[in-house]
């Protein structure tokens, strides 16, 4: 048995590191087979040597969020962990301390993964962001906290949401109302995450003045978007004809960010999806950003990263055959 002890210089930290029932200390055991004591202001790590060298790796990365004043939680224990078993943990002072936004109820919004980060940077810095990724992976939820923060500093005058109505497996003629009505269900998530930054009083307030618009891609044609912030949710069902119309509806002083994941695409057969040929048509376009996330930037329950997985062995099996 190999012993490593690791100092703690404040037992807040120690508090932190351990979680609700010593639940974030036992995932490090669980994954690498070591036992974790805490004694006074010590961390006694043993079990076999490389593995008590991978829990202290852990141990430190995690000391490392707390000092910079991030909340521990399953997912970026996990995440920590992910890291360490791919030799990465190093990387961690990248994605600490960038908070985008803070939320109505004062919570800081910030990226979680250096998946996240390189997303939030490529639309800092390009006029358009192509953000391609699994569900989950907070793709929406960032380009909204970027369009809150550039409305609240006045550097847009207008955000402005919109995604297709394309129905997954139900018919929007079943719904009641009018279209209006019929596609609001399909735009719930972007309602959810603006009420989320705004509150629902404040969004309900910039919505009637025509700040904050939220509306069907169809809505979109014909139209010069200035000064905007401009949101494209679940791009992988645009037909190429629609995603190159939403794409020349760019005015001076907007910013654009098309999110979807190409995996689950509720196109009839035989339509090719719009984000799929733009990913292809502009990776080389000056100004255009396209931004990948993968599984382990899936910032939802930790289930959902191993659906995802399964998933994708899935069709990698199909593929071979």
């Amino acid at each position: 048995m190999f012993e490593q002890v690791i100092n703690v210089d404040r037992m807040e930290q120690a508090v932190s590191l351990f979680g609700s029932f010593d639940e974030n200390v036992r995932l490090i055991e669980k994954e690498f087979g070591v036992t974790i004591v805490s004694r006074g202001s010590e961390l006694k790590i043993t079990g076999e040597a490389e593995n008590v060298q991978k829990g202290t790796r852990a141990v430190n990365g995690l000391l490392t969020l707390i000092n910079r004043g991030e909340s521990l939680s399953g997912q970026n224990v996990h995440y920590v962990i992910t890291l360490v078993n791919e030799g990465n943990e190093d990387k961690l002072e990248q994605m600490t301390g960038d908070c985008i936004c803070v939320s109505s109820k004062g919570k800081p919004i910030k990226p979680k993964t250096l998946g996240q980060k390189k997303y939030v940077e490529s639309i800092r810095k390009n006029t358009i962001t192509l953000g391609v990724g699994p569900a989950g992976t907070g793709k929406t939820y960032l380009a909204v906290a970027l369009a809150v923060t550039a409305f609240r500093a006045k550097e847009i005058n207008r955000i402005i949401l919109t995604r297709p109505a394309v129905e997954a497996g139900e018919k929007l003629g079943f719904l009641p109302g009018d279209l209006q009505q019929k596609v609001d269900p399909y735009l719930r998530p972007l309602y959810d995450a603006l009420f989320d930054m705004l509150g629902a009083e404040n969004f309900q307030k910039h919505q009637e003045r025509g700040d904050i618009e939220v509306a069907p891609l169809a809505y979109m044609r014909g139209r010069t978007l200035d000064d905007s912030f401009i949101i494209l949710d679940e791009a992988q069902n645009t037909t190429t004809e629609q995603m190159k119309m939403f794409l020349t509806r760019l005015g001076f002083n907007s910013k654009m960010v098309v999110t979807g994941d190409v995996t689950q695409i509720d196109l009839p057969d035989g339509k090719r999806s719009g984000l799929k040929e733009a990913v292809r048509i502009l990776k080389n376009v000056d100004g255009i950003g396209i931004s990948r996330l993968n599984e382990k930037d899936v910032v939802r329950h930790r289930l959902v990263q191993d659906i995802i997985r399964a998933y994708e062995k899935s069709n990698e099996e199909r593929n071979r055959k």
